[in-house]
């Protein structure tokens, strides 16, 4: 089932990115065409018995991810860690030559909806520094509301990844450099990108 949503999601993404969304919103239905379309934070997702997977636009890239990629058979060794991308499992899509090929890409989403029919649940891992809770600043999260990617990306960051942004825009020791802050901060998160991404081998 096709949501009118993600038809205008894709129409509004950069030129370079609609043929890699359509590509794969269309794989995704042909191998299993009982699929739900939804937009759940600001994104495109697909549902089936729960999340399957998702895809996103950004300013430089797209990336295309499974909700239980933990727990699935990494057939082609291709899935790559969330953390070290930024955002997705097959690293930032910048073109169709990006992706796998479509028997790779179909294999993985024959086994997420293989989980999903088993009912086999994601379990999160407690983390001992989960327990300290983070505080988002006022000035930050009025900056993110009004960047939904930037938003959406800091939301799926993990909790080491929010830390170091909180961090690096807290102890900011005069108002101007905190202001600046917030803006690479904001620009940095809609482009899926870690606070130290320069530091990450590519």
């Amino acid at each position: 089932m096709k949501d009118s949503r993600i038809d205008a999601y894709v129409a509004r993404s950069e030129d370079f990115a609609k043929p890699i969304l359509k590509h794969l919103r269309e794989l995704v239905h042909q191998t299993c065409p009982d699929i739900v379309e939804t937009i759940k934070w600001g994104f495109p997702h697909f549902d089936n018995q729960g999340i399957l997977c998702s895809m996103a636009a950004f300013k430089h890239h797209c990336s295309f991810g499974f909700w239980k990629a933990t727990l699935m058979e990494d057939y082609a060794k291709l899935l790559h860690p969330m953390d070290a991308t930024g955002m997705g499992h097959f690293g930032k899509l910048k073109t169709l030559n990006d992706l796998p090929s479509e028997n790779i890409l179909v294999t993985y989403i024959k086994e997420a909806v293989r989980l999903n029919r088993d009912g086999v649940k994601l379990q999160r891992r407690p983390s001992q520094t989960a327990k300290i809770k983070l505080t988002v600043p006022p000035d930050f999260k009025k900056a993110l509301v009004k960047n939904k990617k930037a938003l959406m990306v800091f939301e799926e960051f993990n909790y080491s990844n929010k830390k170091d942004y909180l961090e690096w825009i807290t102890e900011a020791k005069t108002e101007t450099t905190r202001s600046k802050r917030l803006a690479t901060t904001v620009e940095w998160l809609s482009e899926g990108k870690i606070r130290n991404w320069k530091y990450v081998r590519k």
